[in-house]
């Protein structure tokens, strides 16, 4: 019999159990149990990519504490996702130089072209897309990142080109 290395729930994604075995080594390798939620939620995340609700109630089960209460950090950080990232992950910096030089145009447009609302994954998993706050390059001002990848001076008519360019990656 072939041994069973996954759980599925009713969203239809696989919880990988040799990385919930992982994350249990780390939560018993921590001193102690007290203020280690989010360093758990952040390893985690490393792990899987993302929090589902099966990861959740493991750390929930694993640090005694209530899952509600796990839920509750991961709803209210940003940078925490309970949605599996896509393939691309696609940002526009919102912050105010890039805001000024047109950023909410481009974001719309980006968001428009995908079909998708910030903080989502579109159905074909190829791309997730964020707004963020501030990437640090307020020189090339609007700026959109894909993956590690900087995108400065960003226009309307370079959009298209900059998803294209993720489509057409082979792996």
């Amino acid at each position: 019999m072939a041994e069973n290395k996954t759980a599925v729930r009713e969203d239809q994604k696989e919880v990988d159990h040799e990385k919930l075995e992982a994350l249990g080594q780390f939560i018993d390798a921590l001193d102690g149990r007290d203020g280690v939620l989010i360093e758990v939620l952040h390893h985690a995340q490393g792990l899987f990519g993302y929090l589902p609700r099966d990861v959740q109630l493991f750390i929930a089960r694993k640090l005694d504490i209530p899952g509600a209460e796990v839920f509750g950090v991961v709803s209210f950080y940003t940078f925490f996702t309970m949605k599996p990232p896509g393939k691309n992950s696609i940002s526009v910096c919102m912050g105010t130089a890039c805001f000024v030089r047109g950023a909410e145009k481009i974001a719309n447009s980006i968001k428009e072209r995908l079909g998708i609302a910030s903080g989502e994954t579109t159905d074909d998993g190829l791309f997730d897309y964020k707004d963020v706050r501030c990437v640090g390059a307020c020189g090339l001002a609007p700026v959109v990142t894909v993956n590690d990848k900087v995108y400065g001076r960003v226009t309307e008519d370079d959009i298209e080109k900059i998803l294209d360019s993720c489509r057409d990656k082979k792996e």
